[in-house]
């Protein structure tokens, strides 16, 4: 079983993939930008109680795993995260401007699902027979 993160008052798992898109699924992303998106969400993410597990890409799309706090504000990282690396790739890579016009790197759509525990019938089942007598 993985290890519990726990705060003052609680313990949690949570654990989420993430997969963000590039712009007209452009394929742009090499090893370097690749490294350079993965340090700008990391950074970013330690002020949302966010770290990532694991990470990695393809030309045109990320996954991210990464555990939270129930205090995060996903959505929120999920905007700041878009944001800065949108701007800080396309002002570090200049040659992606030609490319990707405006000034999104990212679609605006994202998919994001929790990850690990029990099968969701399983979970069902077991609290259906909470309070039974066996």
């Amino acid at each position: 079983m993985a290890k519990l993160d726990n705060n003052n008052h609680s313990v949690f798992l949570l654990t989420y993939h993430l997969i963000m898109v590039v712009k007209y699924r452009r394929k742009v992303i090499d090893d370097t930008i690749a490294l350079r998106i993965r340090e700008i969400g990391e950074s970013i993410g330690k002020n949302y109680h966010i770290t990532f597990l694991e990470y990695n890409h393809d030309r045109d799309h990320i996954h991210i795993v990464f555990k939270a706090h129930p205090n995060s504000e996903l959505s929120k990282y999920i905007n700041a995260y878009k944001s800065a690396s949108s701007r800080l790739i396309k002002k570090e890579f200049s040659h992606l401007r030609h490319q990707l016009w405006k000034e999104y790197f990212w679609s605006q759509s994202y998919c994001m699902v929790t990850t690990g525990g029990a099968p969701l019938d399983i979970l069902k089942k077991y609290i259906e027979s909470q309070g039974e007598k066996r």
